[in-house]
């Protein structure tokens, strides 16, 4: 049997083939194995970002409210005389300054009023100067016993009566020169007309007829109301210097500024807030007796405070916190304390220092020590990375 495998063997090229194939794979394999490379843990990509710097500045501490806009001065217009509208001199809702002419009111019957006064004065200062005269006749023809006292007494009183219409004759004159002044009505004061309530040829009654209704909107107050709890911050600062405050139109750009000159004495008990009232140049007239306005009152200044802008502050599990661009280009999460946000920045009492780089855009695909590729580099940041 042996001879004949042997036979087989040698006589077959495919055995010698087999055998030897079967003594190389062990081999093959083996350097397959010590020459594959373990494969690395893949790096991955950096995310995208912006960035801002932490800021270090004074930060104004203010509290916000909305307001309403009211007249410094309202006067409604009314004649102070009976008669007949004969003329508007001014354009409604336009400006007026004070002293500019109004209206003008029939004059004639009062003209006539003050020439009969004239008339009864002149006829009773000559009645008595001629009593005057003869009182005066009278008590040295007295002195010589010549008449009785009682004549002499008669004719005095009648001198001093006589002298007594005569000041009523000129009151009366001054009375009459009063209702024809009052013919003539001049602005008050400096402002906005309002609709023209009545017109040409009606006739108007003393102190009942109102013709217009005049503004004055320079300076112009704001009546706000804020919580009662800043009712305390208030009343310390505005004892030290007087607050600012602010005033921006809703929908609007132009901010204008303002000093606190009221605080009520009384917390209104239902909705706990203290109402306010700031005066206002409104040299520009961008605020408007009835417009609601959006207040800021300065309360003070925060001095070195360091900011970042608000959308770098996110909300997690732990708390308030920011990712911070290290050196190497990667992010590491730091929770933060902050006190207040004012106009799209944040205060940060603890957690940051000026010069760090905190991430604004792109929070939600990163983890502390991802790599970011920063889209927006903040001036100086170069000397901080």
């Amino acid at each position: 049997m042996k001879s004949i495998i042997k036979h087989h063997a040698f006589s077959c090229p495919w055995f010698f083939t087999t055998v030897k194939s079967l003594f190389l794979l062990p081999v093959l394999f083996l350097m397959f194995a010590c020459s594959k490379q373990p494969e690395g843990k893949p790096q991955a990509s950096p995310v995208p970002v912006s960035v801002a710097m932490v800021t270090q500045k004074n930060v104004p501490v203010d509290v916000r409210a909305i307001g309403n806009v009211e007249a410094y001065s309202t006067v409604s217009i009314k004649t102070q005389v009976n008669g007949q509208l004969k003329r508007a001199y001014f354009r409604e809702g336009g400006e007026v300054k004070k002293g500019d002419l109004l209206f003008t009111i029939d004059s004639r019957p009062y003209e006539a009023a003050l020439k009969e006064a004239e008339a009864n004065l002149a006829r009773d200062v000559a009645t008595a100067e001629k009593a005057s005269h003869d009182a005066g006749r009278y008590a040295k023809l007295y002195k010589e016993e010549v008449v009785s006292r009682e004549q002499f007494e008669q004719f005095r009183s009648s001198a001093e009566s006589l002298d007594a219409v005569v000041q009523a004759d000129r009151a009366a004159i001054e009375n009459a020169n009063v209702n024809l002044g009052y013919c003539t009505i001049r602005s008050p004061l400096s402002g906005f007309t309002g609709s023209l309530l009545v017109h040409e040829g009606n006739v108007v009654k003393e102190n009942e007829t109102i013709m217009v209704v005049i503004n004055q909107v320079s300076p112009i107050y704001v009546n706000f109301s804020v919580p009662e709890q800043y009712l305390k911050d208030i009343d310390e600062n505005r004892r030290k210097n007087p607050l600012k405050v602010f005033a921006v139109p809703q929908g609007g750009e132009h901010s204008s500024e303002g000093l606190l000159t009221f605080v009520d004495n009384t917390i209104e008990t239902t909705t706990g807030t203290i109402r306010l009232k700031g005066t206002f140049e409104n040299q520009e007239k961008y605020l408007w007796p009835g417009q609601f306005v959006n207040v800021v009152l300065t309360l003070y200044t925060r001095l070195n405070a360091f900011t970042v802008p608000s959308q770098a502050v996110q909300v997690g599990q732990q708390g308030e916190y920011v990712f911070v661009v290290t050196p190497n280009r990667t992010v590491e999460s730091r929770p933060v304390i902050v006190s207040r946000r004012i106009n799209g920045e944040t205060v940060v009492d603890k957690g940051l220092k000026a010069g760090e780089t905190v991430v604004t855009d792109g929070q939600l695909r990163l983890i502390p020590g991802s790599p970011v590729n920063v889209k927006q580099i903040p001036e100086g940041q170069a000397k901080h990375s």
